[in-house]
């Protein structure tokens, strides 16, 4: 169930990120985002930087262009706020082109647009080369909650059929001759929503019944122990010791 799923993000290659282990991928992708939201906002040409490195990786992938820019879109809502930022935050006012505004946030904006889109871009690069139940032996193997190693699971395996259910319903809808163009139809939609939710809260009572006749203890099964080597562990950091050099550097001058 979790192919479909996995159909829409990763994309199978041979380049060096996709053999990498995916916790060692993990890993340094928390480790690079962090060290870039460390680097101080006025520190603009180690942004720039930073998010040249983050396209590098994406690029080295060899994913088609295709596949990359639909799943940029994430990163609306962070350019919409950093558009805005400038006109609403208070300070010094500067002049840019007909209009006036806030330097501090004007300041804050760009920091925000290349840290949120050098983030974007290397999650990107991560979803792209890692399948989705890697990633839940990647938390596994990273002694992260079980709960949540479950939960993930259980989305990963899932969420396509939820989506299928959805698509089903919304069919049916329309075959009836819905259509929802006015706030009439809102209560149509809810009841929709409701049966969805109710359906989807069965099959995963009936799923974890089915799971605790089969021996199921609250821990998934390891199938197979992950192990990264240190060059591989270089390789990963390596962007994050980067950001960490450029953000001490900034700080030291």
């Amino acid at each position: 169930m979790g192919s479909g799923h996995s159909a829409h993000l990763h994309v199978a290659g041979d380049t060096l990120l996709h053999r990498l282990p995916p916790h060692v991928k993990l890993v340094g992708l928390l480790a690079f985002v962090l060290a870039t939201v460390s680097v101080p906002n006025g520190a603009r040409p180690v942004l720039v930087v930073l998010l040249g490195l983050a396209v590098a990786v994406l690029v080295s992938t060899r994913v088609p262009v295709r596949h990359v820019l639909p799943r940029l879109a994430v990163e609306t809502p962070f350019a919409v706020f950093a558009l805005v930022l400038p006109f609403v935050a208070v300070g010094p006012e500067v002049e840019l082109g007909p209009v006036s505004v806030s330097e501090p946030g004007l300041v804050a904006a760009v920091a925000l647009l290349l840290k949120g889109t050098t983030g974007v871009v290397c999650a990107v690069a991560f979803a792209v080369t890692t399948e989705p139940r890697d990633l839940v032996r990647a938390l596994q193997h990273l002694r992260v909650p079980d709960p949540l190693v479950t939960i993930a699971s259980f989305m990963v395996r899932y969420v396509e059929v939820v989506a299928d259910q959805l698509r089903r319903m919304r069919v049916a809808r329309d075959s009836r001759g819905f259509r929802s163009r006015s706030v009439r139809a809102w209560p149509a939609l809810a009841s929709s929503t409701g049966a969805l939710f109710i359906r989807s809260y069965e099959r995963g009572e009936r799923v974890h019944l089915a799971m605790l006749s089969r021996g199921y203890g609250g821990r998934m099964p390891v199938t197979a122990p992950l192990a990264g080597r240190p060059v591989q562990w270089a390789v990963a950091l390596a962007p994050a010791a980067v950001a960490v050099a450029g953000s001490v550097a900034v700080r030291a001058a």
